[in-house]
């Protein structure tokens, strides 16, 4: 039973304060006049305050409450490698069996994971700080007593740390001959222009007790898309400028690796994959458009409506065979450089376009073989055909039919058909989806096509009675598109509701300028979280299992299911954040969940230094656990925590109120008696010296 005196005045403290000064001053007064009754009048006025203060007597049946040790187990990436995991089973295992010896002490116990959102995030980390304020929340301030961490201490959420009534102690895993080595890229930019050098600088960092007479130059791998890997010695410890030219446009994945020393704690820092936009500065586009028609507009418009396209149109408005005398140099203000175009800077352009053109001796046959080669050396020509196509001057009689993927047979169809995608067209990403959306009847209708013959290619659109209409081939680097109609722009005119004019024509130019996402064979792979959507695109046989390779080497296979023609997806749960890859057949490819490296393996050498201002405000100590498991002390609260080979747990002492009782100090009664004895006392001790 705990006994105290506490008051509860009667009347507002300012008043009291009041009162007390009056009476002091009555009582000074009387003292200086030498009344006889001064010291029992100032009695009866103290008793008269400590009547009105209402002292009272408060009596407590108390409960001694049990202490709290809490321990935080650091499950985070960093804590799965070397021997960390069976160091931080054997400290759980002894820090419990010792706590629990202790009288008077409860042990909860918390493990800190990786957040299941940082995937998704910048990079990620452990945090321990986190998880240590949720675990406080559940645990009375007054009944904490300490807090043990068994980590390798890289916490990453320090400054999140809360205020802590008792101290936090570390139980340090890992070795002192420990060493890692990481890759650290420095810079590297979200984007890059075709055939332009970017630069990347990287840094191969060695951490922890470097081993003696280890190289200074370590093998670096680059591997960037599909492209043949590149090794090259870097030194270790210094700034690298690496310079490389993107492949494609798009998005080219960049694969750095370092290859695993020997005693190196891990190999999970040394990769880093980067996602680098491939962009053409300028597209270069060469329209050649021969007979005037009414859709000789079409290309013009789609080329011109995009700010990233330089467009250098050629029409031919005066044939060599219209004879009326006037010299050429009069017809025109600027002589048309057809010699630069098709000679000197063929090269340059990315794309060819032919618009209803008919040989007519303006170009030598010389010039076609420029833009033969072109193609084969990886350039793009893309032919809208008219009726010229089946003439003596067709293109395909010249040496561009090398290249070409049909064979005209010199008739023009002219009844109306509807153009529609072939079996093949619903799978090939330039048409897939085209007709979706539209009318059930089909697209509107077309009332020319020219007679071809598929000799090669992929046929992705017929016309009047199946007859192929839109053709694609590669030919050698490069590739070809041949259109046998020159009346799509029906479609953009809303003709019986018209079709994907727009949509067809800007696939079609950037499958021939070889956009990535436009390939007809593609592995790919996109994240939400941990959660992995694999797509396969193929015009083929239906693909195999997928087969996943994860950060730690292991392996495992995910079937895909068809969801559109041509289109393969499955969903996967990934375990970590890390970097994966992934082969089907021939394909590959590579993933990154988070950081290839993420923030939880940057500082993998075990360490207090990130936790020390954390353990210095609380008093903790720290023990390293290859020195073996510390010794667990109960101190009293206020003396040192830690010390030699020691961890202390403070005693709390708190409690829990089971029964409060309050009773006045003196009844009222007894208050009234006793200031009236003490001024009966001061009026007899006046009245009496009166009559002497």
């Amino acid at each position: 039973m705990i006994r105290a005196l506490i008051w509860d005045p009667l009347l507002p403290f300012w008043l009291l304060a009041v009162l007390g000064g009056l009476a002091l001053a009555l009582t000074g007064l009387a003292l200086w006049h030498r009344m006889a009754g001064a010291v029992w009048r100032g009695l009866a006025f103290l008793a008269l305050m400590l009547a009105l203060a209402n002292p009272s007597l408060r009596e407590e049946d108390r409960l001694a409450l049990s202490d709290i040790a809490l321990i935080l187990v650091d499950d985070s990436a960093s804590q799965q490698i070397a021997g960390r995991p069976g160091q931080t089973t054997a400290a759980l295992e002894a820090l419990q069996s010792r706590l629990r010896a202790l009288p008077g002490l409860e042990v909860e116990m918390r493990r800190i994971t990786d957040l299941p959102d940082v995937a998704d995030g910048a990079e990620g980390g452990t945090y321990a700080m986190a998880h240590l304020a949720e675990a406080m929340a559940d645990i009375p301030r007054d009944r904490l007593a300490a807090v043990f961490v068994i980590s390798d201490g890289q916490v990453h959420d320090v400054a999140q740390a809360p205020d802590l009534p008792a101290p936090l102690h570390l139980l340090l895993t890992g070795e002192p001959q420990d060493w890692d080595r990481r890759l650290v890229i420095k810079t590297a930019p979200p984007f890059a222009v075709m055939g332009e050098p970017m630069k990347i600088v990287l840094r191969i960092e060695d951490q922890g007790a470097v081993p003696a007479g280890l190289s200074p130059e370590a093998p670096l791998t680059v591997r960037l898309g599909a492209e043949p890997p590149m090794v090259m010695q870097l030194p270790v410890g210094e700034d690298v400028e690496l310079a490389l030219t993107l492949p494609h446009a798009g998005i080219n994945v960049l694969q750095l690796s370092l290859a695993m020393a020997d005693g190196e704690l891990t190999d999970r820092n040394n990769a880093a994959v980067l996602r680098i936009n491939g962009v053409r500065d300028r597209l270069r586009v060469l329209l050649v458009s021969g007979e005037p028609h009414a859709g000789e507009r079409v290309w013009r418009n789609l080329l011109k409506s995009d700010a990233s396209v330089d467009l250098v149109h050629f029409t031919i408005l005066r044939p060599p065979e219209k004879q009326d005398g006037v010299p050429v140099s009069e017809l025109s203000l600027i002589a048309f450089p057809v010699r630069e175009l098709f000679v000197d800077k063929i090269r340059e352009f990315d794309l060819i376009i032919f618009d209803r053109y008919r040989r007519r001796g303006i170009m030598p046959m010389s010039y076609l073989e420029n833009v033969r080669d072109y193609v084969r050396e990886g350039g793009a020509v893309l032919i809208s055909a008219g009726p010229e196509f089946g003439t003596a001057d067709s293109l395909w009689r010249s040496p561009l039919a090398e290249v070409l993927p049909v064979e005209p047979s010199s008739r023009v169809l002219s009844d109306g058909f509807r153009p529609a995608l072939t079996d093949l067209g619903r799978r090939h990403p330039v048409t897939m989806g085209l007709d979706e959306g539209y009318q059930p009847e089909g697209w509107g209708r077309w009332f020319r096509q020219i007679d071809l013959r598929a000799t090669g290619g992929q046929v992705v659109m017929e016309g009047l009675e199946g007859r192929p209409l839109l053709v694609l081939d590669r030919v050698g680097e490069g590739r070809v598109g041949m259109l046998a109609s020159d009346q799509i722009w029906l479609w953009g005119r809303g003709f019986e509701g018209g079709g994907p004019q727009l949509e067809l024509l800007r696939r079609l130019a950037h499958w021939t300028m070889k956009e990535p996402e436009l390939e007809e064979e593609t592995l790919t792979a996109t994240s939400r979280g941990l959660s992995v959507t694999i797509e396969r695109h193929t015009l083929g046989a239906p693909p195999g299992m997928v087969e996943i390779t994860k950060p730690d080497g292991s392996t495992e296979s995910l079937t895909l299911s068809e969801v559109s023609p041509g289109l393969w997806r499955g969903l996967w749960e990934a375990p970590e954040i890390g970097l994966y890859q992934m082969r089907e057949g021939d394909h590959r490819g590579v993933f990154a969940l988070g950081h290839a490296a993420p923030r939880e393996f940057v500082g993998t050498i075990a360490s207090e230094a990130p936790l020390q201002p954390v353990l210095k405000a609380s008093g903790g100590g720290v023990q390293r656990l290859s020195g073996g498991q510390p010794e667990i002390r109960r101190i009293s609260e206020g003396r040192a925590a830690f010390g030699r080979g020691w961890l202390g747990v403070p005693e709390r002492g708190a409690f829990a109120v089971q029964d409060l009782r309050i009773r006045p100090a003196l009844p009222p009664l007894a208050w009234a008696a006793l200031i009236a004895a003490l001024i009966l006392l001061a009026w007899m001790r006046e009245g009496r010296l009166g009559r002497r």
